[in-house]
């Protein structure tokens, strides 16, 4: 089987500059994604300040409702006024059995 030549047969112009300067496709490749990453920043950066307009926006409202009626939170506070509401308001009250149930729960059951 034939091995095939290192070089083309017939080598063209623009085979032998990219050989002699490789530069030529890389320089201009880098200078695309810099300034295409330049060129996008202005776009994100209008995405973001839309993003913190509408979230400022709602902070501002919400910010405005709940400092009227602010009070001061404190557990130990909040404990002891739910204990004594509990408290207060529980009774113990007996409920009526079904007949055939004694008072202290199910019967025994039956010796073998």
């Amino acid at each position: 089987m034939p091995v095939f030549p290192a070089r083309p047969v017939r080598p063209g112009t623009m085979n032998q500059v990219v050989r002699r300067h490789p530069s030529l496709y890389g320089i201009p490749f880098v200078l695309l994604m810099v300034v295409a990453s330049y060129g996008l920043t202005t776009f994100t950066q209008t995405r973001y300040d839309l993003h913190d307009q509408k979230v400022k926006h709602v902070s501002k409202e919400q910010e405005l409702k709940l400092d009227q009626n602010r009070k001061k939170f404190d557990i130990r506070e909040e404990y002891f006024r739910l204990s004594a509401a509990a408290n207060e308001t529980w009774e113990p009250k007996r409920i009526q059995r079904p007949k055939g149930l004694p008072e202290w729960g199910v019967p025994p059951s039956q010796p073998p």
